[in-house]
Order: C-alpha cells, then sequence, then structure tokens
C-alpha cells in the first residue's frame, strides 16, 4: 500500500506524475467540497505537500492523526504553523538555494525595468505615442546605492549580481552577518535614507510584517525606487500607495502583495511602477527542481532516511 499523501494547494511546475508514482495522493485544491475530502481522508494522511503561500495551520495538523511530514515546495514557508508541527515532532522541509538564481534574477531585472522605465517604453511604443515624442528620461542604475532587506541566500546571490553593476551595497537584517563585506545597519530606516534602490528579500510572517513601513518609504525619498520579491506583507501597501501619490517615493516593482493576487487599484495606474504576478521562481527549470527537492524530502522520511532540507 502507498503512502497517503494530502495536496493542500497546487503550484505550476510540481511534477504531480512522479508524486503520484511514489504516494497515493488526495489533491485538496481540486475537491468540490474540501471539508467533506478533508474528513474522508483525514485518519489516513501521513504526509502533505504544501507551497510557500498555503495554510497549513494548527487546526488542519490537528485533524491528522497521523501526519508525519508537510513537505513545502517553496522557500517560504510562513503559512505552515511549524510550532504546532514542531509540538507533535512533525518534520516540516522547504526548497532553499533551488530557486535563489531565479528569484534574484528577477530582482534584478524589476530594479532595472523600474529605473530605466522598461515597462513604462513598453507600453509607450504599443500605444503609438512615441510618434509624438520621447519618453521621458529615467534612471541610471550602475554605480548606485543598493540597500539589501535581508543577507540570507538569495540576499547574497542578489549582492553577487550587483557587484557587476558597480552598485555600493549595504544591508539590514536582523543581526550582522559575519562572512559579509558589506556595510550593516542596525536600523533600517537608515539604511533606507542612505540607498537609490531598496529591495526586499526577507521572509515572511508576524516578525517581518510591514517592517517596510512609512517612515522608511519616506526616508527612501522621492527619486528612490522600492523592489519587493520577499512577501506582500513586508511592505505597507498602503503607506506605499500613498508614499508613490504624493511623490514622496520615486517608484516601485513588486513581484509580491499584501492580499495576493489582488492588487490595490491605484497602482495599476502608475507608471513609475512595475508589477509582476509573483513569478520569482516561475521558471520551468526551476520549479522542476523545487518539486523535485519537495518529493525527495517526501520519500526520504518513508524510507526511514533523512530528509534534505529540514526547516
Amino acid at each position: 500500500m502507498k503512502v497517503e499523501i494530502l495536496s493542500v494547494a497546487n503550484i505550476a511546475g510540481m511534477p504531480f506524475e512522479r508524486l503520484e508514482r511514489e504516494f497515493t495522493v488526495h489533491k485538496l485544491w481540486q475537491a468540490e467540497d474540501r471539508t467533506k475530502l478533508l474528513a474522508e481522508v483525514a485518519p489516513r494522511i501521513r504526509g502533505i505537500q504544501a507551497t510557500g503561500s498555503a495554510t497549513v495551520d494548527a487546526a488542519t495538523i490537528d485533524r491528522l492523526p497521523k501526519l508525519e511530514i508537510i513537505a513545502c515546495c517553496g522557500v517560504g514557508y510562513d503559512g505552515i504553523d511549524v510550532a504546532a508541527a514542531k509540538r507533535r515532532n512533525i518534520v516540516v522541509t522547504n526548497t532553499p538555494d533551488v530557486l535563489n538564481d531565479c528569484v534574484a534574477d528577477l530582482g534584478i531585472g524589476l530594479l532595472i525595468a523600474a529605473a530605466r522605465g522598461i515597462a513604462t517604453g513598453d507600453r509607450f511604443v504599443r500605444s503609438g505615442k512615441w510618434l509624438a515624442g520621447n519618453l521621458p528620461l529615467q534612471a541610471k542604475v550602475s554605480g548606485k546605492r543598493l540597500g539589501i532587506v535581508g543577507m540570507g541566500r538569495i540576499g547574497r546571490v542578489i549582492a553577487k549580481r550587483v557587484a557587476g553593476f558597480d552598485m555600493q551595497i549595504a544591508y539590514h537584517a536582523r543581526r550582522r552577518v559575519p562572512d559579509v563585506p558589506f556595510r550593516y545597519y542596525e536600523k533600517l530606516v537608515d539604511l533606507a535614507r542612505d540607498s537609490d534602490f531598496l529591495l526586499a528579500i526577507v521572509p515572511g510572517g508576524k516578525d517581518t510584517r510591514q517592517l517596510v513601513d512609512e517612515a522608511v518609504l519616506r526616508a527612501l525619498g522621492p527619486k528612490g525606487i522600492l523592489v519587493n520579491i520577499a512577501r506582500g506583507p513586508v511592505v505597507d501597501e498602503g503607506a506605499l500607495v500613498r508614499c508613490l501619490q504624493e511623490g514622496a517615493l520615486g517608484g516601485a516593482a513588486l513581484d509580491v502583495f499584501e492580499d495576493e493576487p489582488k492588487v490595490p487599484e491605484a497602482l495599476w495606474k502608475m507608471d513609475n511602477v512595475v508589477l509582476v504576478p509573483h513569478i520569482g521562481s516561475a521558471t520551468r527549470e526551476t520549479r522542476a527542481a523545487m518539486g523535485n527537492l519537495t518529493i525527495d524530502n517526501l520519500v526520504a522520511h518513508f524510507s526511514g532516511k533523512p530528509v534534505l532540507t529540514p526547516v
């Protein structure tokens, strides 16, 4: 008999064919009546396949008496109640490292797109406005000051990438990172004040909720650009809209939003804002690697071996 797994969320690129070869998979996200399906399979479920934005709360965990492992297909796991899982000695895994390059690449792409007006320029050409005159001048990227909010795995890759642009790099994190050569700012507002661009790449959750608040945005200033590839709630979205509307902030490039997939309509109308639909890891290569690592963790656990990437 195959081990029974509950898939609580879909993610594009997840190799479900392999998952279903290894396990009996119950797809909660496909069920017309999720409550009914969960009630039927709960006594037999020994593992969960989740995603970074899926909710696996204490109530769900409590309904699964045989649950042994929650395997998250994503580096972020803020939707999973890790504390509740650990109280039951349930293993939680995620998929770090395999998505570092793609998320970092997107962050830099968004930065350049916002500074150089790439999305604005695309709309400018398509609408025929170029026939009437040139696009207004935009901002240089090379040689500018980049403040990185978070200096974990992805933050380090971003720093490595932007070094090729001769940028001055500084960072803010919960604590100084010993082996990082860049200037450390204990206060985020001070980093924002001394930066041309501020790029957020920190985990989500209550500890980082609205970390980038109105004071930080105003410190970044009317020529500054915010890039968020972390989690939507890391930025005070209401304050962001206000600062952009007032001209207190120069621009923003956003991959994530507070209430995805809902995006404030005010942001749609701003030419100094670049918007993409949470695509940091959304390449065929990276999603396959994430999915396979998720499955590798499940296979390892149910084979009696240590999981590869525990949280």
